[in-house]
């Protein structure tokens, strides 16, 4: 008989991978050692494989298809992120029985034998799994372009994931990979709802799931944590066992949790996080997404560019240093090839401030958008070190 031995839940933010200057590196470090403690807890729960639940950042599923939940079941499992790469292998016996199973039971998943997928994976791979031997079965839900699942509907789908376990021989751990509140791309960037975040903690340290699952994709857009959905998926799957928190990084812009349900550990303790959000949080229940929309059908050449550009290391040098060529080459017009010159804006600490990037305004999607700025700034310091490197080299040559 199967057996979920452990439950956890992890940031994924990009700024662990590429640290901009912008961060407070303290607080990245104390993420990392938190996801670190997650490897040493799945070492002595001796699971047999790792159900890797996480979103997309609009990177493996965007314009041309988005699935509601899909699972990968190759032989390995790959992600990508800042240069690095991971394939680890796939428990290929736990995920077709899932596919299976999942379909009878009325959940239409998506398959895939070689989606490659993000951070929300690789970060999961890089430093909680880290190089450990265990098989993973990689599960995908959409968080950022609707229609999105409800809350209710993902714990749901974790229900009857548990059900498969329990019909199986394996020993599961599941990890979570998502959240907490931000708004990347948003006026709302620089202004988490770290007081949502504090009472929802304060919910997963009593095993008050229900008070999350109740909640809909509307309410948690407007709190910036609708990548809580894979969050709510694991919370069906293990019922109301009580969570304890490992880390809370309050950053200038996000929201970093990293919280574990060990049914074998159960400490009792209420951290002080958890306590600070101890009253219901209160809604504005516009019953409208605000922050994450479908992108306007008009503004597509200038989302498929700034996708594009996340994965093409020759399109950003190319953007830097030839941008008439890449307008020509998507069919941009004036105004966006124009907005497309602010991606080149470094000045990073107005959003800070709530200003709205010209992008989104000119109709990127804000998610994508904000990837595509991490990843073109990136490359930027990456160029200009190399050019301060070899004007150095051309001076000193010059001296001698």
């Amino acid at each position: 008989m199967g057996k979920i031995v452990a439950a956890m839940g992890t940031v994924h933010a990009p700024q662990l991978f590429l640290r901009p200057p912008s961060e407070d590196p303290a607080q990245l470090d104390a993420d990392i050692a938190a996801m670190r403690q997650l490897g040493k807890d799945l070492e002595e729960s001796k699971p047999d494989a790792v159900i890797v639940i996480g979103n997309d950042h609009l990177e493996t599923f965007f314009l041309t298809s988005v699935p509601t939940f899909a699972i990968l079941a190759g032989e390995t499992s790959r992600a990508e992120f800042a240069n690095k790469e991971y394939n680890l292998p796939i428990h290929q016996g736990l995920a077709e029985d899932l596919l299976d199973k999942l379909i009878a039971a009325g959940f239409d998943m998506a398959y895939s034998q070689d989606a490659v997928l993000g951070h929300a994976f690789a970060a999961v791979y890089e430093w909680v799994i880290e190089g450990r031997k265990i098989p993973v079965v990689p599960i995908f839900v959409n968080a950022y372009l609707p229609p999105l699942p409800t809350a209710r509907r993902c714990a749901a789908l974790g229900k009857a994931i548990a059900k498969v376990i329990e019909g199986r021989p394996e020993r599961v751990a599941i990890v979570a990979s998502g959240g907490m509140s931000h708004f990347p791309g948003t006026w709302k960037y620089p202004k988490p709802a770290f007081d949502f975040d504090y009472w929802a903690i304060a919910q997963m340290e009593k095993g008050n799931h229900e008070a999350l699952i109740n909640l809909t994709s509307e309410q948690l857009d407007e709190v910036g944590n609708t990548e809580m959905l894979p969050w709510m998926v694991m919370f069906g799957a293990i019922g109301n066992q009580p969570g304890e928190l490992l880390t809370y990084q309050p950053t200038w812009h996000h929201g970093h949790a990293v919280i574990r349900f060990l049914p074998d550990k159960r400490t009792g303790k209420v951290s002080a996080e958890g306590l600070k959000g101890a009253a219901q949080y209160k809604f504005n229940d516009s019953g409208a997404y605000e922050f994450y929309k479908h992108p306007a059908p008009s503004s597509y050449k200038l989302n498929k560019v700034l996708f594009d550009l996340r994965f093409k290391q020759s399109l950003r040098m190319r953007l830097i240093n030839d941008m008439p060529s890449v307008a020509a080459e998507y069919g941009l017009n004036e105004r966006d090839t124009k907005v497309l010159e602010t991606l080149k804006d470094e000045d990073i600490e107005k959003f800070r401030d709530g200003a709205v990037h010209p992008l989104v305004t000119a109709g990127a999607h804000p998610l994508g958008m904000w990837m595509s700025v991490l990843a073109f700034h990136a490359e930027l310091r990456k160029n200009r070190a190399a050019l301060a490197k070899a004007e150095g080299e051309k001076t000193t040559a010059k001296a001698s």
